[in-house]
């Protein structure tokens, strides 16, 4: 008894050193678990140093690391609208609530128990704006598919910034085809709209709330994936500095931010290796612009990083007690981004592909017979494929929960896989622990092993809110 006590006195004494949170950063890995941080840092290792270990990512390296279950109210395998109210409310729920306990009622969360103790608040993800995590920090629905409805609360919870690629409904409702659009509700609430990081900077001095997403005509569900980026996309890092930017102006009562990168799952459920690593390297770019923040006020801010849950269950190793990483470099796109390319190649060469331009295309895009040999066995694999999509023209589409992609570039990815020898054990979510890091003020509060509803008790705790 006496050594809880001290050890309960040395935590209140270290916050107290450490003075209280004025400025929260929340980063939530969708989908990544253990080894996809692991999985990252050793195929940094590998492609950047051709060396077997790890080259870690900044998050990683934080001085508090734990890990914590994830489990929801209902089973034993949560959905990211479960996990991200357990990670919004420390409240344990039903999957596919938002928000919202088992009787339906609304529960607090953390992000509105900080704009009542009168901070700025923030909630961001390169997902869509109405996707799961992030409604889950302002919306209180009783199913995640309810994206209008979700959305016209975001203007209820009245937060001052929100970012991603846009809204996947805004003008049906989970039951009707012709709701008033959210846009001018939005604009109604006193939100300026900008679509693109350059027009937020020419917005943002001018707007007292701001919605920040993707240009006109890019995918409003999400921003492109990091290995499919192009110059003129807006980014996780980006948006991070933006919401920055924006919460910091004016006068300054601190803030809160929540920052997901949401398509780490999404590669997760595609099972595509060299898709996730990037997605996770992504957002520790993303990580590394609070980082800079921090570090100017390194007394006064806590940075929090954790997951909702794992998402495929990822194998490192698939029985020959190695890895070969190095070979996903050459994966130039990706599984949804290789689909594309190869209907364009149908396209161009008007449905008249030889398996001569496949080898070509394949060697460009993957790395095979180019940068390392495959098997025969894989060349069988890729053989046989080409002639039932390309020969006989019986294209079946392969479906994850995020994308439909050629079957062509699906054995291409199984190529892959078996290559670098990483496996996988489904196409969804598992029970496995998920990591959390945590630096700065209240960050001692994060030390043991823990479950995800007691995160958003302690970023609470660790800044005062009530």
């Amino acid at each position: 008894m006496k050594k809880l006590i001290y050890t309960l006195l040395f935590v209140l004494i270290s916050v107290a050193a450490n003075g209280q949170a004025k400025y929260v950063f929340y980063f939530i890995g969708d989908g990544m678990g253990v080894n996809q941080v692991n999985g990252t840092e050793m195929y940094q290792a590998e492609r950047q140093n051709g060396r077997i270990g790890v080259e870690p990512l900044l998050f990683t390296q934080f001085p508090v690391a734990t890990m914590a279950t994830t489990f929801s109210a209902t089973n034993s395998v949560t959905d990211s609208a479960a996990a991200g109210t357990a990670l919004a409310t420390g409240k344990k729920t039903y999957n596919s609530a938002i928000s919202v306990g088992e009787d339906k009622n609304p529960i607090e969360t953390v992000a509105e128990k900080a704009k009542k103790a009168g901070k700025k608040v923030g909630v961001t993800t390169s997902v869509s704006v109405d996707h799961a995590t992030p409604a889950a920090f302002y919306a209180h629905q009783a199913d995640r598919n309810m994206n209008y409805e979700i959305a016209i609360d975001l203007t209820k919870a009245n937060f001052d910034f929100y970012a991603g690629g846009g809204f996947l409904k805004p003008d049906k409702t989970h039951d009707r085809k012709d709701a008033p659009n959210i846009f001018p509700i939005f604009e109604e609430a006193g939100y300026t709209v900008a679509r693109g990081y350059n027009d937020y900077k020419a917005k943002s001095k001018d707007a007292g709330k701001m919605i920040l997403i993707q240009e006109e005509g890019k995918d409003p569900s999400c921003l492109p994936y990091a290995i499919d980026r192009k110059s003129d996309d807006l980014t996780l890092a980006q948006i991070t500095e933006s919401a920055i930017d924006f919460l910091t102006k004016g006068k300054n009562k601190g803030f809160f931010l929540m920052v997901e990168g949401g398509k780490i799952d999404w590669a997760c459920h595609a099972n595509d290796a060299a898709t996730v690593f990037n997605e996770v390297k992504d957002m520790d770019d993303a990580i590394k612009v609070a980082y800079e923040f921090y570090k100017k006020h390194p007394k006064e801010t806590l940075i929090v990083v954790t997951a909702d849950h794992e998402t495929g269950g990822i194998v490192l190793g698939t029985g020959r007690y190695e890895l070969n990483l190095k070979a996903l470099q050459y994966q130039k796109h990706s599984a949804d981004g290789l689909s594309k390319q190869i209907s364009e190649l149908r396209k161009s060469k008007g449905n008249k592909v030889t398996w001569e331009d496949m080898k070509e295309f394949l060697g460009n895009e993957m790395g095979f017979w180019k940068q390392f040999p495959i098997s025969w066995e894989q060349e069988k694999k890729l053989r046989d494929e080409f002639e039932q999509s390309f020969v006989r023209n019986k294209v079946v589409f392969a479906e994850s929960m995020y994308s439909k992609s050629e079957p062509m570039a699906a054995r291409a990815k199984e190529v892959m896989d078996q290559i670098s020898m990483v496996g996988w054990v489904s196409g969804g979510h598992s029970a496995g622990y998920v990591p959390v890091f945590a630096i700065g003020a209240g960050s001692q509060l994060f030390g043991e092993k823990i479950d995800n509803t007691e995160i958003p008790k302690r970023i609470a705790k660790a800044a005062g809110y009530k």
